[in-house]
């Protein structure tokens, strides 16, 4: 087939050659957004007399044919016409003759495929922002259920103190509503047209940009055309938030798992949300939260791709730059499926409240709240510390926990102690008792979900 750009060479391109230039492979799902991109501007074309409205209406009438035809699996692309923009143009002309040749007045492949990917993402965005705002809702609906539910909080993996399963979970639930705000102002800075930007030169060609900007739903256009064919800043951007968002959900995975385990038993995942063994039939295993913690790196390799191919380039645009989208399209993928697939698998676990209770009793969660104790009845939080510390080397001497000890042991620590220790070191008081904003009382977690709920409603 001789190329659109072929004027200038004496040679076809060499069959190794063209299967390792084109990207019509991958970049062939960015058909739909190629061809709104298109109707768009051969409308704004004709606007200002570039072309005839008859013209427009010609080419027009085409693109949407073809995108019917992309639709209904009629449509097989060809290779050598390289990628996505080629292939459609060239049907195009196929179909309507040599008006179909005009469409690519005033634009360069390299501000259309800028354009392409901004529209591709923002929908894209859009999805996720919804597959999110679900799993927040999740994330508020068990932690309702599980106000009243103690656990154990830890630091480095080591009980340290009491809170409950809805403080954990809201925990997250910040996260995750975080992430969502991040993406939402990455969408600001995809939302900018860069059509009109040319190759990098812009065009003499007098070119509506705002016209065709308004029409496909952008916020505004690129100020610079060499800028707006030469940054992919807003796929690394996308890419950053998408690998901040699988760390979140890799973390809870990893908590998940821990917490199904025989050795820790607070959970138990549905079996819809499970697998068993080839060999073992004993075996149930969380591999739907493996998978999620073991996609994070995928993603993270996408950005440190994309990252590693815009390092050294030179302004405008390099064939480098078509690298883009393979890392682009698996991110968007993978982050939906791992979304998709999170919700579901959350909601239908079930909690163990009696082993979190016990699990919470044990370890000298209250240690803490013992030290407070004493801090209250006029001990120097530093010397209540240490006292603290004391009676826990002789509780793992003799193998009792604190709540254990008599009046008489825990006096002959300290003298300030009296029988109302008991109620005050219950983890049921140490997590009622700690009711400031932030905290793990019921009352604080409440007013959490409340705000949470209207959160969502605005994010």
């Amino acid at each position: 087939m001789k190329k659109l750009w072929g004027g200038r060479f004496s040679k076809n391109t060499d069959k190794l050659v063209e299967d390792f230039h084109s990207s019509i492979s991958f970049d062939k799902r960015l058909y739909y957004w190629d061809v709104k991109g298109s109707i768009a501007h051969a409308r704004m074309l004709a606007d200002t007399g570039v072309i005839s409205q008859e013209e427009a209406q010609l080419i027009i009438k085409g693109l949407n044919e073809i995108l019917k035809e992309i639709e209904e699996g009629e449509v097989e692309f060809d290779l050598s016409a390289e990628d996505i923009h080629m292939n459609i143009e060239i049907l195009l002309t196929k179909k309507i003759g040599d008006t179909g040749k005009k469409l690519h007045t005033g634009r360069s492949r390299n501000d259309q495929v800028a354009l392409d990917t901004r529209l591709y993402l923002r929908a894209e965005i859009d999805t996720i922002q919804d597959l999110l705002k679900e799993l927040l809702k999740t994330l508020l609906d068990l932690a309702e259920k599980h106000l009243d539910t103690v656990m154990p909080g830890y630091t480095h993996l080591q009980r340290a103190q009491p809170v409950t399963l809805a403080h954990h979970l809201m925990a997250y639930f910040q996260m995750f509503s975080r992430d969502k705000e991040r993406l939402e102002d990455c969408r600001k800075r995809v939302n900018i047209s860069p059509l009109g930007s040319g190759a990098l030169a812009g065009t003499t060609f007098p070119l509506n940009r705002e016209q065709v900007a308004s029409e496909l739903g952008f916020s505004g256009i690129t100020m610079n055309s060499i800028d707006g064919v030469s940054d992919r800043d807003y796929i690394i951007e996308f890419m950053s938030c998408a690998s901040i968002m699988m760390m979140h959900l890799s973390r809870f995975c990893e908590e998940l798992i821990f917490w199904s385990s025989q050795e820790v038993e607070f959970i138990d995942m549905d079996d819809a949300y499970s697998t068993g063994s080839s060999i073992m039939p004993q075996k149930k295993n969380p591999d739907v939260a493996e998978l999620v913690r073991g996609k994070t790196g995928r993603v993270y390799g996408n950005l440190m791709a994309m990252l590693t191919v815009m390092k050294g380039l030179p302004l405008a645009y390099n064939k480098d730059m078509q690298e883009d989208k393979e890392g682009l399209f698996d991110t968007v993928d993978t982050l939906k499926k791992c979304l998709l697939v999170f919700s579901p698998m959350l909601a239908t676990m079930k909690v163990n409240k009696e082993k979190m209770l016990n699990a919470s009793k044990g370890g000298f969660t209250n240690a803490t709240d013992l030290a407070d104790y004493l801090v209250k009845k006029g001990l120097p939080f530093r010397d209540a510390h240490e006292v603290v510390g004391k009676l826990v080397a002789y509780c793992l001497s003799s193998s009792k926990s604190l709540d254990d000890l008599s009046i008489k042991e825990l006096q002959g620590f300290s003298p300030l102690i009296e029988e109302d220790v008991y109620q005050e070191i219950s983890v049921y008081t140490c997590v009622e008792k700690r009711n400031i904003p932030g905290g793990p009382a019921a009352e604080q977690v409440r007013i959490a979900i409340e705000e949470g709920k209207k959160r969502i409603e605005t994010l």
